[in-house]
């Protein structure tokens, strides 16, 4: 754990004005390491660290995955949930615009602009979640019940054992 400060994001000012109490996990960041890395930096599960995924359906119309470090998603299966004809993951370039964010340090708070947000299931039955602090290499630690009192996103079952 690096000394250093953890840093003012649009993602950490948005858990402060929603109230949200959330532990700070700096780590060293590495270059397409994952939620492999950021696991084995914090020494926690992977399953409890969860990704950011930026998508977009048909219409090229932005929405966030939340999912377990550890899964994939089935994208058929997601189109299904929400009723559209596919969902495919945005292009790093396009989904940074969308967020504000650089893919690899992608936080469901405080986006540049508000999309649809759809959560795994299974996620909330978690004690504690560790998802991107809007920095690569910044983690911070919630409760998913806060989660979803922040983004009252769209629970969905997707997930596809990585």
């Amino acid at each position: 754990m690096r000394p250093e400060h953890a840093p003012e994001t649009p993602a950490t000012k948005f858990l402060r004005q929603h109230g949200i109490a959330h532990s700070n996990h700096l780590y060293e960041y590495e270059e397409h390491g994952g939620t492999r890395v950021s696991s084995r930096e914090l020494n926690v599960d992977e399953h409890a660290v969860i990704k950011t995924l930026v998508m977009e359906d048909e219409t090229a119309k932005p929405l966030i995955v939340l999912m377990h470090g550890d899964c994939k998603v089935s994208t058929k299966e997601l189109a299904r949930q929400l009723g559209c004809k596919k969902v495919e993951p945005c292009k790093p370039e396009v989904a940074n615009r969308h967020t504000g964010f650089l893919v690899g340090g992608t936080s469901p708070f405080g986006t540049k602009k508000t999309m649809p947000i759809c959560v795994e299931k299974s996620i909330l039955d978690l004690p504690l979640i560790y998802i991107n602090g809007g920095r690569r290499g910044f983690l911070v630690g919630i409760h998913p019940h806060d989660l979803v009192r922040a983004l009252s996103p769209k629970v969905v079952e997707v997930a596809l054992k990585g």
